[in-house]
């Protein structure tokens, strides 16, 4: 779990955990003088069978999606899949979902996006959504440019 002061976040690693573990491990967290949002980290598989319950109940701000290395990710210069994940993970009782996608071809075993394809085909569609927060890059130490390409459109 980690914890920052400047902005007050927790990220668990909880798959193991019930709803109602989860609402009273972090229920004491937030107060009205203190915001404490918590994030959730994902492969995109849907529904999340060890955290569906929890997902359910609303108890992340925000839900980090990764489409990369799995049934969802971009591949044979297609989004189709990708798209249809995404608008199963819209549905989940979240404030904001984010895009997780590589940074380059290198940094997973699949699902890279050039910025172009990503700017012409999936951000026109993914940034409809009101819960749309943004594109996670996996990982730094591959971004050559991919983040300063795409960074205007995000």
């Amino acid at each position: 779990m980690q914890r920052t002061t400047d902005n007050p976040s927790t990220q668990p690693d909880m798959e193991q955990n019930s709803k109602d573990e989860e609402k009273r491990l972090f229920s004491g967290y937030s107060s009205t003088t203190r915001k404490v949002y918590l994030s959730v980290v994902l492969q995109c598989k849907f529904p999340y069978a060890n955290l569906s319950g929890v997902i359910s109940i609303g108890l992340f701000d925000y839900v980090w999606v990764q489409f990369y290395n799995n049934y969802c990710e971009y591949a044979n210069g297609s989004a189709h899949q990708l798209l249809s994940s995404w608008n199963q993970w819209i549905a989940v009782n979240a404030k904001q979902v984010f895009l997780g996608i590589p940074a380059t071809t290198g940094a997973t075993g699949g699902g890279y996006i050039s910025p172009d394809v990503l700017i012409a085909q999936v951000l026109p569609t993914v940034k409809e959504s009101s819960k749309y927060g943004g594109v996670m890059l996996w990982n730094r130490h591959f971004d050559k440019g991919h983040s300063t390409a795409i960074k205007s459109d995000v």
